[in-house]
This record gives structure tokens, sequence and C-alpha cells, in this order.
């Protein structure tokens, strides 16, 4: 074996976190894996890696060295794609987290088509409401519903993200439909644990409105099946409850506010100045069904 692939050994420990874990994936054994990550750092002269029972954790020179390293091998991968040609199959795995509502309704019903286009490439689907790090839980592309990101992450995006105050008709005969902001103190309002302040744009500018939710959650879906329910006013996104607002169930409230337009639907990356390409195509694919208006934002 080359020292490239000592390089590579070393990238995919510093990816994956674990000497096994880049052992299985490189299929080999964990003591020769270890063995040549010592072999590695004798030749280079330095410490890369601290090891300890639990964990590993890479040192200040093995994280600059890991920086190098990944742009050597996206260099070496770029430069075979352009001898190869655009028309070399893309293959690999798309390791994918994205929030749990906008996950299953509006990117697991057309991931099929790439698959199809694509048949060497495998995706790995995860869903949380949380922020995964990209770096540290080997995440090729994260969807998220979020502003700027941080500069160790690109980001496309994918559309942007409406908010709207809405209710169920049943709870607005109850207890009367709010006309302004302060009307909104008498009601009950609906939101997940870290969706408080609602951050809205209305008549007056830009406001806070603290939110004491009616029912302590962790999951947006729960806000809305109990917006739904007539429980309360909830601030939702129109990805989420277009199909409801169509039908009635839920309807509109303070129709001159609407949520900050500072976040957005975004699809986030490790940066690097050659992202692979699989991750790319499926960025596209995602950004084609959502650009310029998403099925949601249209008539």
């Amino acid at each position: 074996m080359s020292a490239d692939f000592d390089y590579e050994l070393f990238a995919r420990i510093a990816e994956l976190g674990s000497i096994s874990a880049a052992a299985a994936k490189l299929g080999m054994s964990v003591p020769m894996a270890s063995k040549r990550l010592a072999r590695l750092e004798a030749r280079l002269g330095t410490r890369l890696i601290n090891r300890t029972t639990r964990r590993i954790a890479l040192t200040s020179a093995g994280s600059q060295f890991r920086d190098d390293v990944v742009a050597i091998l996206n260099a070496i991968q770029l430069a075979e794609d352009r001898l190869v040609g655009s028309t070399r199959r893309l293959s690999g795995t798309i390791r994918v987290s994205a929030p749990t509502s906008f996950g299953r309704m509006h990117v697991a019903p057309y991931l099929a088509p790439f698959l199809e286009a694509h048949p060497q490439v495998d995706i790995e689907f995860d869903l949380t409401d949380s922020f995964v790090d990209l770096l540290r839980d080997g995440v090729d592309l994260a969807i998220r519903i979020a502003g700027p990101c941080p500069a160790s992450l690109a980001a496309c995006v994918l559309a942007p993200n409406r908010r709207i105050l809405c209710a169920a008709p049943a709870y607005l005969q109850r207890h009367g439909t709010p006309v302004s902001l302060r009307d909104l103190h008498q009601h009950k309002a609906l939101a997940a644990h870290g969706q408080s302040p609602w951050r809205l744009a209305g008549p007056e500018g830009a406001v806070a409105f603290d939110v004491k939710s009616a029912v302590r959650t962790n999951s947006s879906e729960v806000v809305r099946e109990l917006a739904l329910a007539g429980l309360g006013v909830a601030l939702r996104s129109l990805w989420d409850i277009n199909a409801d607002l169509a039908s009635g169930r839920l309807v509109r409230v303070l129709e001159a506010c609407e949520g900050l337009t500072d976040v957005h639907i975004q699809a986030v990356y490790p940066a690097n100045p050659t992202p692979p390409r699989r991750v790319l195509a499926l960025i596209a694919h995602l950004r084609a069904l959502y650009y310029p208006a998403p099925p949601w934002d249209r008539p």
C-alpha cells in the first residue's frame, strides 16, 4: 500500500472519528490501520492523533494535516474526473440529514428519480430536528432551515421559508380572531422548544413576541397537530401547512404579519475546494424541485 493510501486512511479516521470505522470503510483490519497510522506519524515526525480508551482527537498538527490531505485527495479526484470526462458515472454513498417533517414531506418522496438516474449512488437518510455536526458525524449533506451557516460549511439556498400565523377555525370560533399583535397576548400560543420568541415582520416593523406554549414539546410536528386540533395559534412554515390551508383545516390570522425572511431552506455541506460530485448532483436535484418557486408557494 502506498503513501496515498496512508493519506486516505488518515482522512477517513479524521472524518469518522474512529480507527475501527475507518478500517472497516477501507476494508482492512484495525491492527493494520493502527500500524499504518503509526508509520505515517513516524515518517512525518509528529503526532497526528491523541488516542484515549473512548475516542480520538486530532492534535493541532493533525488538524492542519487533515485539511491539507483532504484538499490533496479532492484535487486528485477532480483531476481524474476531468480526465475521464463529465460522462463518468456518479458512485459512492451520500450521508444526508434533514429536519423530520421537511425530510419526510419534501425530500424522501423525490429521492427515487435521483437514485434511478445514478444507480451506483447510495443514500443514508437520517431525520432529526437537531443540528448535526457534519464533520464529527460524517454527514455529507444536511438540509437546514436556518440563517447564515458557519465558515466551516458551504451552503446553497434551496428555497425561501415563509412562515405565517395560523389557527384552526374551531379555535377562532371559541376565542375570537386576533386583529393585532397585542391581541396575541390573550390567546394560547403553540411552539416547540427553541421556537420562542417569534420573530415577526409587520406594519410596525420587526418585533419579537415571547411565546409561552400551551403545551411544551420538542417536536415541531406535534405543534402542527396541536394547531389542527384547535388548541391555539402557531407560527408555521408554508411548506408544512399549505395543504391544511387549502382544505380549510387551518386559516391564516394577522395576515399583515409573517416570520422574518432571514431564515432559508438550505443545503449545507463541509466547505472544501472540490466537493464530491455526487453531493453537488443531489443538491442540484433538490434545487430543481424547489426553485424558482417551491410547490408550497404556488397557487
